[in-house]
């Protein structure tokens, strides 16, 4: 017959150690946050740079209308320019000349009719 001796009481349970992350567990705990935050950012980075925005497809329904001058003598583009659209910035009314009506180095000739854009 064996004999056994327990003491009441006495339970024993071991001291628990200090939790040790494999390799795995490493770039499970750190990696797999740190993709989805990188995730998140890019979504978010996409969004706010998307050309679709409701303000550029209504441009894209109503082009700017352009009007016709026929250039008198002694007339610049830069007055053109000022005379068509007062409000805007010259260089940026003058670049729309030169593309509307195909201008090589921003050159016009007395009776030259030029598309300009209107306002």
């Amino acid at each position: 017959m064996s004999t056994h001796t327990t003491v009441q009481g006495s339970h024993y349970t071991p001291a628990p150690g200090k939790l040790r992350l494999t390799r795995r567990g490493r770039i499970v705990f750190f990696g797999f946050p740190l993709f989805v935050l990188v995730a998140v950012l890019l979504s978010l980075a996409g969004f706010f740079n998307s050309p679709a925005k409701a303000s550029d497809a209504v441009s894209e329904l109503h082009p700017p209308v352009a009007v016709t001058v026929t250039v008198q003598p002694g007339q610049s583009l830069w007055g053109i320019a000022g005379t068509a659209a007062p409000e805007r910035d010259p260089r940026d009314v003058i670049a729309e000349i030169i593309q509307l009506n195909n201008l090589r180095g921003g050159k016009i000739v007395p009776g030259q009719t030029l598309f300009v854009p209107a306002g």
